[in-house]
C-alpha cells in the first residue's frame, strides 16, 4: 500500500500490540485497587484509634467508680457511721 492509498483511520494501519495494551490495563487496574486498599485501611486505623480511646475511655470510667466506693467505704470507716 502507498501513502495515497491509505485513506482511512490511521488506527487501520498501524501496528496494535494487544499485549502490551492488556499490560498496562492491568497496571492501572492494579494501581486503582492498591489507591482503594490504601484508602480502606486509613479507615480502619481511624475506626480502631477511635474504638481504643473508647475501651480506655470505659475502663478509666471503671477505675474510678471502684477508687471512688472503695474511698467512701474509708471513710464511712473512720467517721464510725
Amino acid at each position: 500500500m502507498s501513502a495515497r492509498e491509505e485513506t482511512g483511520s490511521r488506527f487501520l494501519y498501524a501496528p496494535f500490540d494487544a499485549a502490551k495494551a492488556r499490560i498496562e490495563a492491568n497496571e492501572r487496574v492494579a494501581e486503582e485497587r492498591w489507591v482503594g486498599l490504601e484508602f480502606r485501611l486509613k479507615q480502619i486505623e481511624v475506626s480502631l484509634e477511635r474504638l481504643e480511646r473508647r475501651l480506655w475511655l470505659a475502663v478509666f470510667g471503671v477505675v474510678s467508680v471502684v477508687l471512688a466506693q472503695g474511698i467512701n467505704e474509708l471513710i464511712q470507716i473512720s467517721s464510725g457511721s
